[in-house]
């Protein structure tokens, strides 16, 4: 199992990737053979171990691309060499080689855990590559609504209390510039919060101070690394659609602890809540327009870098406030704030 492991790390950056050639002295000790040659479909990418005759490769792999099959060769000392295609998302994708006495069956099994290592590579890259445009979408939708709201109140400061404006002007500047930033795509839940708590200023300077904030983060998940910009949102949303359209003051809290393995990160409000269906819809990205793109977004960001078991809950209905929970583990291969 130990060594199945090693050999999905060896495979993770694909046929490509820096640990190809450990990769293959990995197969070759596995199956005790003479030499492995991993190709693609250009060709041999890496081998370990004394190689066959090149044109016997190459003529071994062009039948695997033709024919989609395995193909074998028999060898003067009684040996073989075999070449079995590494079929990964119903596509050939490139081929294992194996030349010594290794059985046929073992060959197979072993393409087959290549191929399984190498889909498994795939659809990770694919899951980055779909958390960073989302990251990307909805940098680009922070809400010109409170773009204009904050400036608004900034403005209506200036004279009579020019002390306040300017400490809220530094504020705005550093919502925007963590925004904006031009960083990975992980930030620490300090880092986060940080965030958070501007932008929480800036509105409740927007409020008249009606709104009460409570933050709570327990000190051993501050260095964990989750998305960038996943509590910001939640937050903006909790305000938007929660407590701007209640009567009187408002409540609104942020806390996080550990779980276990798990980082918990709940954000509650007393607004006017929502129909459960209609959290629903958000969530699936099917409800209005104006109020789903942020936690449809988050919501698709963390099951892309977790898995579907890690998007958003949330607990709500009409007139009984809205509390969103974010559950993320604590430590997960690559997820690193930078």
């Amino acid at each position: 199992m130990r060594q199945v492991h090693a050999l999905g790390v060896d495979l993770q950056d694909g046929l490509h990737g820096r640990g190809v050639p450990a990769a293959a002295r990995r197969l070759r000790q596995l199956l005790a053979a003479d030499c492995v040659v991993l190709a693609d479909l250009d060709g041999p990418v890496a081998s370990h171990g004394p190689s066959p005759a090149a044109d016997e490769v190459e003529g071994l792999l062009a039948q695997v691309f033709e024919y989609g099959a395995s193909a074998r060769t028999r060898l003067p000392d009684g040996g073989a060499v075999c070449a079995v295609p590494l079929n990964v998302a119903d596509e050939i994708a490139g081929a294992l080689v194996v030349s010594g006495r290794p059985a046929e069956a073992d060959v197979e099994a072993a393409a087959a855990l290549v191929a399984d290592c190498l889909d498994h590579a795939a659809l990770r890259r694919t899951r980055d590559r779909i958390a960073a445009a989302d990251l990307r979408t909805l940098r680009a939708q922070i809400s010109p609504h409170f773009v204009h709201n904050a400036l608004a109140v900034i403005a209506a400061l200036v004279r009579t209390d020019p002390d306040r404006a300017r400490q809220l002007l530094s504020d705005f500047a550093d919502y925007l510039r963590y925004g904006f930033a031009e960083r990975g795509d992980y930030a620490t839940v300090a880092d986060e919060l940080e965030a958070t708590q501007t932008y929480l200023e800036l509105q409740r300077a927007r409020f008249h101070d009606r709104l009460d904030i409570t933050v709570r983060m327990a000190p051993e998940v501050l260095p964990v690394a989750i998305p960038f910009l996943v509590v910001q949102p939640i937050v903006e949303n909790a305000i938007r659609h929660g407590l701007e359209r209640k009567e009187g003051a408002g409540h609104i809290s942020v806390s996080g602890f550990g779980e276990g393995p798990l980082c918990v990160i709940e954000i509650e409000d007393d607004g006017i809540g929502m129909h459960p269906d209609l959290a629903r819809s958000l969530l699936a990205g099917t409800g209005p327009e104006s109020r789903s793109v942020g936690l449809a977004n988050v919501d698709q960001r963390l099951r892309a870098v977790y898995g579907p078991e890690y998007g958003l809950v949330i607990e709500t209905a009409l007139g009984e406030g809205t509390k969103v929970t974010v559950r993320v583990p604590r430590f997960t291969r690559g997820v690193v704030a930078q």
